[in-house]
């Protein structure tokens, strides 16, 4: 007997079909309520599902999209051998790949969508989001405050990539993998430089004098968490 679908699949499912058939309306009308509506219409899905899964109109559309594409890096950094690969490739391979994923004129949109004052904070969280989504791919289990500063580091690398990306015009991006390539370097560098920081007698007096602070610093219990919660040391 075939299992009865959630209303949350059927959510999933609205969204995915909506999404789809945006990209070609938001190439002239931008991540705007007029692509929504006309997606809405071209993907048959009904007006009263289609508002449970885009509550919030275009701002829900534009998260939708970016989010997917968080959803399917991981899918596809699943399938990848990982083991096999050097660490700073495994971070190279997921940046990449979401940037394959993704419509350069969509995000481009997207940009300008996210960088209006009254968005600009959820823009902020879909950034966190998918620096989230690559470490997680990795393998990622830090839940201190390493998990925070992990995941700035990524934005701003992946912040400088997709604007790299935007303007590239190079056969097959050949240039974007090179830039990528350089910037991962750049934090796998800075990463040995703070362990040789952490191991140095003045490393250590820090530790010893911040460590108790910096233990009370959480990851998030989930994506709605953020920015996760200190706890008082008693």
């Amino acid at each position: 007997m075939a299992k009865r679908k959630s209303e949350q699949d059927h959510i999933s499912e609205a969204k995915r079909a909506v999404i789809s058939a945006a990209l070609p309306h938001v190439l002239f009308d931008g991540w705007s309520d007029t692509a929504l509506q006309a997606a809405i219409t071209d993907s048959g899905v009904q007006a009263d599902l289609a508002k449970r899964a885009f509550p919030r109109g275009a701002l829900d559309l534009a998260l939708g999209y970016h989010n997917q594409g968080d959803a399917d890096m991981r899918e596809a950094m699943a399938a990848l051998d990982l083991e096999a690969m050097r660490y700073s490739a495994r971070v190279a391979k997921a940046i990449s790949l979401r940037l394959d994923l993704a419509d350069k004129e969509a995000v481009r949109r997207a940009m300008a969508f996210f960088a209006l004052p009254q968005n600009a904070a959820e823009g902020s969280r879909a950034l966190w989001h998918t620096a989230d989504a690559i470490w997680e791919s990795l393998g990622d289990t830090s839940r201190d405050y390493n998990w925070y500063t992990k995941r700035m580091t990524l934005s701003a690398v992946y912040s400088a990539c997709v604007l790299f990306w935007l303007g590239d015009q190079s056969e097959n991006g050949v240039e974007t993998e090179a830039f990528i390539e350089r910037r991962i370097a750049n934090v796998m560098s800075f990463e040995k430089t703070k362990a040789k920081f952490r191991n140095s007698p003045l490393g250590k007096g820090f530790s010893a004098t911040f460590g108790k602070i910096l233990s009370g610093i959480n990851a998030p219990e989930s994506p709605d968490d953020l920015p996760g919660k200190i706890h008082k040391q008693e």
